[in-house]
């Protein structure tokens, strides 16, 4: 079962333009991001981006890139051009990477590829519990169920499941609920259907293209993680990665 790791890297961030490229202690997050795919097993790991500056970037240190549409609405959308490009096997695990998450876990990468050991996955992400009400009702932080064989049943920005007849600050000690960690694992042949496919209802109401796939039957299989995540979304994010790995 051949891997291949599809890092999305777009230089037009509007609340952080160029992120890719940011100095994080004396490396760009995209190049720690890359160091850290470098960890898991993945048979190769490309970055997929829209801008000469991180394409040559990426190159200067040893690492692949190539060049897609700056079109594109989601990293998805790229990572599917860039299979097209790339003329990757049908049967191959593509895993679509965060680049905005310099000190990424290996592990959960392996974790989400071993998702694929049941020949009928088609797609997986990955879960994690939540143990504060504050993660729990905000709307940024999408919630997955899923049902007896980890296979996601639904995502939603709203609390789910809905604890009735209890208030919110009681339901973590009555039932488990679960972050949507945004890593994703497709089969080949499944990343080019989903490819072409048009916005769901469910996906423009809760904007998580993730409901499109689900909406047209395709299987979402969930790996769950522990380790902690932290997204570089604005310059502010940065001040929490001190926080953590450099103090």
């Amino acid at each position: 079962m051949k891997t291949i790791g599809i890092i999305p890297a777009r230089f037009a961030s509007t609340r952080f333009p160029g992120k890719p490229l940011v100095n994080i202690h004396g490396k760009s997050m995209i190049m720690r991001v890359y160091e850290q795919c470098r960890k898991a097993k993945l048979d190769r790991i490309v970055v997929a981006t829209d801008d000469m500056h991180i394409l040559n970037h990426v190159k200067s240190f040893g690492g692949e890139a190539l060049l897609t549409s700056p079109a594109h609405q989601s990293g998805t959308d790229r990572i599917a051009e860039a299979l097209e490009l790339l003329s990757i096997d049908e049967e191959a695990i593509v895993v679509n990477i965060q680049g905005d998450e310099p000190f990424l876990n290996p592990e959960d990468i392996n974790a989400l590829i071993t998702c694929f050991k049941d020949k009928n996955a088609q797609i997986a992400t990955l879960i994690k519990k939540i143990k504060d009400v504050d993660t729990l009702v905000n709307p940024n932080s999408p919630k997955v169920v899923v049902g007896a064989q980890k296979q996601a049943l639904f995502f939603s920005r709203a609390v789910i499941p809905h604890g009735k007849g209890s208030d919110k600050k009681e339901w973590l000690a009555k039932q488990d609920y679960f972050q949507h960690i945004g890593i994703y694992g497709f089969k080949s042949n499944v990343l080019k259907e989903i490819s072409i496919l048009t916005q769901s209802p469910l996906e423009k109401a809760e904007s998580l293209e993730q409901l499109r796939w689900l909406e047209n039957g395709y299987r979402i299989q969930t790996a769950q993680i522990t380790s902690e995540c932290i997204a570089v979304d604005s310059p502010e994010d940065l001040k929490r990665i001190d926080e953590k790995f450099f103090s």
